[in-house]
């Protein structure tokens, strides 16, 4: 394979003159950008980080709400052969201060409104800190303070390797302190190839971002696989998703797919159950990722909005997807599945390294060109998750006897009740299933008597009158006794990460603090 393609900033370029009048990129009843209009944005923006002193490897951090300008800068910094760091525009001044030190960011760019934590975060670092804009027509890019007279063809003699680090992402950190994790150009290329290739994305294809581009769900999946195919993306005009504009957005760019974490299907359904939608785009599929979609909320999806629901399986140390249901054509999808592994190898292994038979638990171990080549300055990390010449997930998994995967929930987050392994995501599927809950996750707690006991938390649906008596009814009639939860926790709000995860420990530690605070007695006052 030609160098070209083994980039992903080659992949583009390809895209912007075989398409070079197609539509790339639209912020919704704002601006369209075609194929070729990006690639000249997107070189301007490489110059000017050129002359602003940027040299190839440094890390440049980002943080900006969905718009064009997120997409130009990041693209631009990798162009240029540095590394792009995207962050959360939400994170506190003490976040931002650990993720640019972190990352050793030389530049932060924001928009032209700013934000004002990371750039207190970064002067306290020194770090200088721009803004960039582009302009209402789409035709020209500014980077605050890089603008003096530009020798532009600077960026001609740069050529993007694809051994260069173009990403620089953090894990989730479900369980520890959140680990660096370097994407190179040939990552990116690989995962992109691999997305386009199992759900046949093409120039015709057109989508609505809904998740934020500073996670690999969002970049990879919905904005870098669609350029990659020729496809045309829009970004919300709100620079973020709104339930409200979503359908209107998808109808006006006549998007044939969309994809989202289960937290934002549910928003959409719910929405749709209480206010139809009076016409409905063809959608070829939906997809969901990031957290395990119940299968009762599969079937609602599928049929409220008349196409096939394809749960897929990433992490961000394998740039993204590792498996995918098929689309109809290629096979079944099957609920409750995550689907077959996509450009890469797959294995399930015990913890002696053993290659486990169909059917059987293990972890679930990966290696492909998508997977990072290990955590930054972590060799401790690095040991433990490339053992027996397996990336491990850290997830335990089993392929059925047709090559599809079914999750069983992260090893750290098995429920261990008196030596019964019991998962987390088999009960939040009954719980789901239940016609008055409309989230609900359940999760284990330290227990005298059994090590662990599981409880749950329920968001129920609006005007219902659901108790916790009829959930434990429910549960019992519909789980083995030992995975009946002991508690309910009745609630109308669930701690969720920035991408809409729901994570098991911050929601078991947020009930658990309810507990704790309520035993204690109160003297005095």
């Amino acid at each position: 394979m030609e160098t070209l393609t083994l980039t992903l900033t080659g992949l583009l370029k390809q895209k912007a003159e075989e398409f070079p009048s197609r539509r790339a990129l639209s912020v919704s009843g704002k601006l369209d950008l075609t194929h070729a209009r990006l690639d000249e944005l997107i070189d301007k923006a490489a110059s000017l980080l050129l002359a602003s002193g940027i040299n190839p490897g440094d890390v440049v951090a980002l943080t900006f709400p969905n718009t064009i300008e997120s997409v130009v800068v990041f693209l631009a910094v990798i162009r240029c052969r540095a590394t792009a760091a995207p962050l959360n525009s939400a994170y506190t001044t003490e976040e931002f201060e650990f993720y640019l030190s972190d990352s050793e960011s030389k530049l932060l760019v924001t928009s032209q409104e700013g934000n004002q934590p990371a750039q207190a975060a970064a002067s306290k670092l020194k770090i200088p800190c721009i803004t960039a804009t582009v302009s209402d027509t789409g035709d020209d890019v500014i980077l605050s303070d890089y603008n003096s007279d530009l020798k532009s063809n600077s960026i001609n003699s740069i050529v993007n390797d694809p051994a260069d680090v173009a990403l620089f992402l953090h894990t989730s950190g479900t369980t520890s302190r959140p680990k660096g994790v370097p994407l190179t150009q040939l990552n990116l290329a690989s995962s992109v190839r691999n997305i386009k290739s199992v759900y046949k994305l093409t120039e015709s294809d057109s989508t609505v971002i809904v998740l934020p581009l500073f996670h690999v769900h969002g970049l990879l999946a919905g904005l870098l696989s669609s350029l990659v195919a020729g496809a045309a993306v829009t970004l919300p005009s709100a620079g973020r998703f709104s339930a409200s504009t979503f359908w209107s957005d998808m109808i006006a760019y006549k998007a044939t797919w969309y994809t989202a974490v289960p937290t934002i299907h549910q928003i959409i359904l719910d929405r749709h159950l209480s206010k139809p939608e009076p016409s409905l785009p063809k959608l070829r599929f939906i997809r969901s990722c990031s957290a395990s979609l119940a299968p009762s909320i599969l079937a609602r999806l599928e049929e409220s909005f008349g196409a096939p629901v394809l749960e897929a399986y990433a992490m961000t140390e394998a740039t993204h997807l590792m498996a995918s249901n098929p689309l109809p054509e290629n096979g079944e999808h099957k609920p409750g599945s995550v689907g077959k592994p996509v450009g890469q190898e797959m294995a399930i292994l015990d913890e002696n390294g053993v290659l486990q038979q169909p059917n059987v638990s293990g972890e679930v171990c990966i290696r492909g060109p998508n997977v990072t080549k290990g955590y930054k300055n972590n060799p401790e990390a690095n040991k433990a998750a490339f053992s027996f010449g397996w990336f491990h997930t850290g997830d335990v998994g089993f392929l059925d006897s047709d090559g599809y995967l079914h999750l069983v929930g992260r090893i750290k987050e098995l429920i261990n009740r008196g030596g019964e392994k019991i998962s987390p995501i088999e009960v939040d599927a009954v719980l789901l299933s239940h016609p008055d809950v409309a989230q609900g996750v359940a999760f284990g707690v330290p227990d005298d008597k059994y090590g662990e006991e599981i409880n749950c938390a329920i968001i129920p649906r609006e005007g219902s009158d659901l108790d916790e008596s009829e959930v434990l009814r429910f549960c019992k009639k519909n789980l083995a006794t030992f995975k009946v939860p002991k508690k309910v926790f009745m609630t109308d709000t669930l701690p969720k990460t920035a991408t809409g995860k729901i994570q098991r420990r911050l929601v078991a530690e947020h009930f658990l603090a309810q507990i704790s605070t309520a035993k204690i007695p109160k003297f005095g006052a």
